[in-house]
C-alpha cells in the first residue's frame, strides 16, 4: 500500500473519534495490553511524562518535549489529534514518523490487529510505542486521549504525571460533573510518581488530593506556589514572564526572564504548570537549569513542529488562528480577541456536535463580524445552524459551507488594519492550514 492508502486504511477501517465521535470511543486496557504483549511491550523501553487535562496539554506537552530536546534527550512525542497529516501525531526530536514506517506497521501487524478490532487511538498509541522504542528515545512525552483512567496510553508509569486543569469536555464519557471528570482525569497518578496539578478548584482538589494519597504520589498544584511571578506583557510578537525557578536545595535562581514563543491568555498559566514540571525534571537529572528551559520555550514551535496555538499566520490584516474549541479555552479567547486594537475584527467560526456552543457564543464580542462555517467532518454542526443560534446571541454573518471558502471571503473583505480569527475548532484550524498548504 502506498502512505494514502495506508491513512485511507487506518481512518476507515478503526472508529476514529475525530471523524464520528461517540461511536469511536472504546474506553478500557485490554485491546491496548493485547496489542503491546504483540509488540513486546516498547513502552518498557524508554522513561515517559504522562499529561492530561481538559485544555493545555498539547501545549504542555510539546513545551516540555523541547525542553528535554535542549538537554540533549532523544525525545518522543505523542499527542492528538492531528491537523494535517497522521504523522504529526508520533515525532522524536521535532521529526515525524516516516511514511514508510507508517506503511510497514501497518502491513506487518495488520494479520494481528484487525481480529481485535482496535479504535484508531488504540492503534496510533500502539504504533507510537512501538516506534519509540525502535528509535531507540530516552523519554516520551504521552498526551492522553479523551481522559485518563481508562485511556490507552495508561498502560505506561511515568517518572511524572502532569494534570493541566479540569473543565467540561466529553461529558458523555467522562461525566457530567467536575468531580466526576477529575476522577477520570486522575486516572493517571501511580505509586509513588509526582503529580504537578495545574489549576484545581474547590470541586477538583479534593479529589486529585485523596487519589494522590492514596497512591502515594507527590502532589503539587501549582497554582499555589508560583513559579511563574509575573508577565511582562501581553499581545506582545513573544511574550515574556519573570520566573523563580528553583534548584535542587531548594533555593532559587533568583528572579529571572523567559520567553514563550507560544502566544495567548492561556498560556501563561500553562508556562507556569510548565516550570513546575522543569522543577521536578531538574531534580531528577533530566534538565539542567535555565538554559534548557529558555531554549525550550523560545523555540517549541520550531523544535517540536506546534501549530495552532494563537498562531499568527500573515500580517496586515493580522490573521490568527486558534485550536480551542471549548467553554475552558474560550474563556481566555474571548478576553483576549474582545481588546485587539483593530478597524475590524472578523471571525471565521465552526464548532462540532459535542461541544457547548451556546455558552461559547455567549462570550463571543458582538462588535465583530462573523463568517459561520462548518469544518469537513461529519461531527461538525452546520453553519446555519451556527448561524441561527449565533443570532440568539445577537452575532450576525454569513454562512459558507467550506472553511477555506469563508477565510477567503474575510481576506477579501478585510483592510490591512483589520483582525481576522479562524477557530472554534481543531477541526476547523486543521481545514484553514490544509488550503493554505495546498
Amino acid at each position: 500500500m502506498t502512505y494514502k492508502e495506508t491513512t485511507e486504511y487506518l481512518f476507515k477501517s478503526t472508529p476514529v473519534f475525530e471523524k464520528v465521535g461517540a461511536s469511536a470511543y472504546k474506553p478500557g486496557l485490554d485491546t491496548t495490553m493485547a496489542l503491546d504483549d504483540h509488540l513486546g511491550n516498547p513502552h518498557r523501553s524508554f522513561k515517559t511524562i504522562h499529561v492530561a487535562g481538559t485544555n493545555g496539554k498539547g501545549s504542555v506537552s510539546h513545551t516540555l518535549a523541547a525542553i528535554l530536546q535542549s538537554a540533549g534527550h532523544r525525545v518522543g512525542l505523542f499527542t492528538s489529534p492531528h491537523l494535517v497529516d497522521f504523522r504529526e501525531r508520533i515525532r522524536v526530536n521535532g521529526e515525524m514518523i516516516s511514511e514508510e514506517e507508517v506503511i510497514g506497521f501497518v502491513e506487518e501487524h495488520r494479520a494481528f490487529f484487525e481480529p481485535l478490532h482496535p479504535s484508531f487511538f488504540e492503534l496510533t498509541t500502539a504504533m507510537a510505542f512501538w516506534y519509540f522504542k525502535e528509535q531507540k528515545v530516552d523519554i516520551a512525552v504521552i498526551e492522553t486521549g479523551l481522559g485518563g483512567r481508562l485511556d490507552s496510553t495508561n498502560i505506561i508509569t511515568p517518572i511524572l504525571s502532569v494534570i493541566t486543569n479540569i473543565s467540561f469536555d466529553h461529558t458523555q464519557f467522562l461525566g457530567n460533573t467536575e468531580e466526576l471528570i477529575a476522577s477520570e482525569k486522575a486516572g493517571i497518578i501511580k505509586k509513588s510518581v509526582p503529580v504537578i496539578i495545574g489549576e484545581a478548584n474547590a470541586h477538583t482538589r479534593p479529589v486529585f488530593a485523596r487519589t494522590a494519597f492514596e497512591r502515594q504520589a507527590p502532589i503539587i498544584f501549582a497554582e499555589d506556589d508560583p513559579i511563574l511571578v509575573g508577565n511582562l506583557g501581553k499581545d506582545t510578537e513573544c511574550p515574556a514572564y519573570v520566573v523563580n525557578l528553583r534548584v535542587q536545595d531548594g533555593k532559587r535562581f533568583g528572579e529571572n526572564r523567559v520567553a514563550y514563543e507560544l502566544h495567548g491568555d492561556y498560556q501563561e498559566k500553562n508556562a507556569n504548570t510548565i516550570l513546575w514540571a522543569c522543577n521536578v525534571l531538574e531534580r531528577e537529572g533530566w534538565i539542567e537549569g535555565l538554559g534548557d528551559i529558555r531554549e525550550g520555550f523560545e523555540h517549541v514551535c520550531e523544535m517540536t513542529g506546534l501549530v495552532g496555538r494563537w498562531q499568527r499566520l500573515q500580517e496586515n490584516p493580522v490573521v490568527i488562528c486558534d485550536t480551542g474549541h471549548n467553554v475552558g479555552g474560550w474563556e481566555y479567547l474571548s478576553a483576549q480577541l474582545k481588546r485587539q486594537d483593530c478597524d475590524t475584527l472578523r471571525i471565521v467560526f465552526g464548532m462540532v456536535d459535542d461541544k457547548d456552543i451556546d455558552t461559547v457564543l455567549g462570550m463571543m464580542p458582538l462588535h465583530a463580524v462573523f463568517y459561520f462555517t462548518q469544518a469537513s467532518t461529519h461531527r461538525a454542526i452546520p453553519a446555519e445552524k451556527v448561524a441561527e443560534k449565533a443570532e440568539a446571541h445577537g452575532l450576525h454573518g454569513m454562512v459558507f459551507h467550506s472553511v477555506a471558502e469563508a477565510y477567503q471571503t474575510a481576506l477579501n473583505d478585510a483592510s490591512p488594519r483589520d483582525f481576522i480569527f479562524v477557530g472554534g475548532s481543531s477541526y476547523v484550524v486543521a481545514d484553514l492550514l490544509a488550503s493554505i498548504q495546498g
